[in-house]
C-alpha cells in the first residue's frame, strides 16, 4: 500500500477501532500526536509501535516539538527551551550559540527517536519582528543572518541523531499580528521585500533541508491565495527559484486561516493542486472522514519518495539513550541553556553592558 497525503490525528493514548479504520485509508500516510496522545515514554512508544504495525510501508509518525511552549511531550522527557534562548546566548558569544543550537536539535530528535516517532516540525525559522505572538519566543532572533546560522546548526544537531528537519513556516509568519490558528493573517509586502524572511530557507536548502511547512499566510503583492494554496509560492519561488527539492507540508488545514478556501475538502484539492505534497487535517474526525470519502487524489510517486524520506533513524534504545557520551553532552548544553546568562565586567569590575 502506498502512503497518501492526509496526515491526521489519533483521539487517546491507545489506538480505538475507529483509529484503526481511519490509519488504514490509503489516502493516509502519516500522524500526527498531541500531548493528549501522551501520558509517559513506555505508553508512547506501544502507541507508536501500534501506529506503525498497521501498514506496509509504516505510516510516518510527527509532532510539534520545538521546545518552550511548544513542546507536546513533558514526563520522561527533557524540558527544552524556546528557541530565542539560543539566540540570546549567540548574541553573548556566536560559537557557543551555534554549539548550542546542535546540541539541542540533537537532544529533541533523539529523544523523540528513542520512542519511535520519525519527525518534528522543527525548527521555526520566522524572524521576529516583535508582532507575532504566535511566533514571539519560538523564532531564534530578528536577524535573518542569526536564524539562518542557528537554523543550520540545529539542523544539524536533528540529522547527527538521526531525524530530518521542517523548517517552518514558508515564507514567513513573523512580520504579521494575526494568529493563523484565529484567522487569516495578510502581509502587504512586495517579494521583494521578503529577502530577509527566505534567507534562512536559502542556506538551509544549501544545507540539503529535507522538509518545509507553508503558512497559512496571505501576501496580496505576491499571489491571490494564501502561501499554502499557492503555486505562485510552492512551485514558483520555493521549487523552481530556491530550488527546493524536499517534501512540501502545509499547515493544517483545519486552522481558521484556511477556511476562507471553503471546506476541508476543497482545502485539499487545493492544497495539493498548489504542490503539497502532505496536508494535515488536525482535531476534526469528520472532517477527515468526508475527506477520506470524497476526495479523488493521485499518489504522486514523487510525493511518495520525499516522504518517505523522512523516516527516522533512530540510533539508539530507549532504555540506553542517557547512558550515552552525546546525550550527557546535550544534557550539559541544556544546562548551560537554562542557566541566567553571565554577566562580563570591564577591566575596572564595572557591568561593561551598555544602558
Amino acid at each position: 500500500m502506498s502512503l497518501g497525503p492526509l496526515m491526521v490525528d489519533v483521539a487517546g493514548t491507545q489506538l480505538s477501532a475507529e483509529d484503526r479504520d481511519v490509519l488504514t485509508h490509503p489516502l493516509v500516510g502519516s500522524v500526527i500526536l498531541f500531548t493528549r496522545n501522551f501520558v509517559e515514554p513506555a505508553q508512547l512508544q506501544a502507541l507508536v509501535a501500534a501506529i506503525q504495525s498497521l501498514r506496509s510501508p509504516a505510516l510516518l509518525v510527527a509532532v510539534d516539538h520545538e521546545g518552550g511552549r511548544v513542546q507536546r511531550f513533558r514526563r520522561g522527557f527533557s524540558a527544552l527551551p524556546p528557541l530565542r534562548r539560543i539566540g540570546h546566548v549567540f548574541d553573548a558569544d556566536a560559537a557557543e550559540g551555534l554549539a548550542m543550537a546542535r546540541a539541542l536539535g540533537w537532544l529533541m530528535a533523539a529523544e523523540l527517536l528513542v520512542c519511535g516517532l520519525d519527525f518534528s516540525f522543527a525548527p521555526c525559522v520566522d524572524l521576529d519582528y516583535g508582532l507575532s505572538e504566535a511566533i514571539g519566543d519560538r523564532a531564534f532572533h530578528a536577524r535573518a543572518t542569526v536564524v539562518a546560522q542557528l537554523a543550520v546548526a540545529y539542523v544539524h544537531g536533528m540529522r547527527d541523531a538521526g531525524m530530518a528537519a521542517t523548517a517552518k513556516h514558508f515564507p514567513g509568519h513573523g512580520a504579521v499580528v494575526a494568529d493563523s490558528h484565529l484567522t487569516l493573517p495578510v502581509d502587504r509586502r512586495e517579494l521583494v521585500d521578503l529577502d530577509q524572511d527566505l534567507l534562512p530557507y536559502q542556506r538551509l536548502i544549501a544545507n540539503a533541508l529535507p522538509s518545509v511547512m507553508v503558512a497559512h499566510v496571505l501576501f496580496p503583492a505576491v499571489d491571490a491565495l494564501p502561501a499554502s494554496f499557492s503555486r505562485r509560492w510552492i512551485d514558483g519561488v520555493l521549487r523552481q527559484e530556491l530550488q527546493f527539492g524536499g517534501l512540501v507540508v502545509a499547515d493544517d488545514l483545519s486552522m481558521h486561516a484556511a477556511a476562507a478556501m471553503g471546506d476541508l475538502l476543497l482545502r485539499a484539492e487545493r492544497a495539493l493542486a498548489a504542490g503539497c505534497d502532505v496536508i494535515p487535517i488536525c482535531n476534526d474526525r469528520p472532517g477527515v472522514e468526508s475527506v477520506l470519502d470524497r476526495l479523488k487524489a493521485e499518489i504522486e510517486p514523487a510525493s511518495q519518495l520525499r516522504l518517505i524520506r523522512m523516516r527516522g533513524r533512530r540510533q539508539h534504545r530507549f532504555e540506553n539513550l542517557d547512558a550515552s557520551a552525546e546525550w550527557k553532552s546535550a544534557r550539559e548544553w541544556l544546562a548551560r541553556s537554562l542557566a541566567p546568562p553571565e554577566l562580563k565586567f570591564n577591566s575596572r569590575g564595572a557591568d561593561a553592558g551598555g544602558t
